[in-house]
């Protein structure tokens, strides 16, 4: 599933980010080598992070 539009950044993306570390969908996004632009992803992006962080 597509997490991100603007930077075309995918759920399975967003899940390996948080699985190698990142707390924060910002933080997940510098990993790829991007950033939010309209934000309107972010939340979703939070809510997968924190689902990974609490199957971990």
């Amino acid at each position: 599933m597509m997490v991100c539009v603007c930077n075309a950044i995918r759920e399975r993306e967003v899940r390996e980010a948080a699985r190698s570390g990142s707390m924060t969908a910002c933080q997940a996004y510098r990993t790829m080598g991007m950033q939010p632009k309209c934000g309107q992803c972010v939340p979703f992006a939070r809510a997968i992070i924190d689902e990974e962080r609490a199957a971990a």
